[in-house]
């Protein structure tokens, strides 16, 4: 399979960084359901990169974001 046809996993830390939140968060949402991820054979969290930065796209781009931010 080609490199542009498969799907890039992000690991806890680099989603918190993009999603401004601390790592413990991000494991948070995962457990409860609120974040899309998988699981390795070891047990850790992996999170489909284009899933996540779309994610990141609209909340911070969403009108109550901007509330917020101002």
């Amino acid at each position: 399979m080609s490199q542009t046809g498969r799907q890039r996993y992000l690991l806890g830390s680099e989603v918190a960084e993009l999603l401004h939140v601390s790592p413990k968060t991000v494991a948070r949402w995962a457990k409860e359901g609120k974040l899309p991820c998988m699981r390795t054979l070891g047990g850790h969290r992996r999170y489909p990169e284009r899933e996540i930065k779309e994610l990141r796209d609209r909340l911070f781009t969403s009108p109550d974001y901007e509330n917020v931010a101002s």
